[in-house]
């Protein structure tokens, strides 16, 4: 894969706090809540939280809309409120390729994703059936870091 690492990490247990975005790029609308509910809670300040994004429905043939959801982990007292709901994240076992992303995101993820997908075949990694996940290490707009999360089994 032309110097990518694929590593295998577990992701523990978490509480995250969810918003929800939907339409044409639901990603801008759901990190809009995202920063809207957890700003002034000084969660996205905090290097302890971890931010983690799907697609929630995902694109759909004959549609341009489809739906993001937007994770970040939160301490057990915090409670929901406004756009965000609290949710238990069970954890498991992910093959995790780190993609920096610099422009077209909407070219650059899909294809980070299909050679991520190549590595779990080309390794004998069957796929599991807990939640995907692209979690957002640094940056913003035109230029950020991701990792992309592929669940396998056990």
């Amino acid at each position: 894969m032309s110097g990518e690492e694929v590593r295998v990490v577990r992701l523990e247990a978490m509480r995250v706090a969810s918003v929800y975005g939907f339409g044409k790029e639901p990603e801008n609308e759901a990190w809009s809540k995202l920063e809207g509910w957890a700003g002034p809670r000084g969660l996205m300040d905090d290097p302890q939280r971890r931010i983690f994004g799907f697609n929630n429905p995902n694109p759909s043939a004959g549609s341009p809309n489809y739906g993001y959801e937007f994770w970040i982990t939160v301490d057990p007292e915090t409670e929901a409120g406004g756009e965000a709901r609290i949710k238990e994240f069970g954890g498991g076992l992910y093959a995790a390729l780190c993609v920096e992303v610099k422009g077209d995101a909407y070219t650059a993820i899909p294809e980070a994703w299909k050679r991520l997908h190549r590595w779990c075949e080309q390794n004998g990694r069957r796929f599991g059936h807990h939640q995907w996940l692209e979690e957002h290490l640094s940056g913003q707009g035109d230029s950020f870091t991701l990792d992309l999360l592929m669940p396998i089994a056990e």
